[in-house]
């Protein structure tokens, strides 16, 4: 099974068109500058390290981050 699952990100975000423009807008991002928003992220890929901040909260449906 993958991590995050989309279950629990649709728990977060309610939209799937939201998550994936919001995730790889994120992911973009994540790929120019390199800094994650996640302790450990457990992707490797820029893509599910975006999910996973958004699993974790970090990163909101209006594409603000929390601190």
């Amino acid at each position: 099974m993958l991590y995050p699952s989309i279950d629990s990100l649709m728990d977060r975000i309610d939209s799937k068109y939201t998550l994936a423009t919001l995730s790889a807008k994120r992911a973009r991002v994540i790929q120019q500058t390199g800094n994650v928003y996640v302790d450990r992220p457990k992707s490797v890929k820029a893509v599910g390290k975006a999910l996973e901040e958004v699993m974790d909260g970090k990163l909101l449906a209006d594409g603000m981050i929390e601190d």
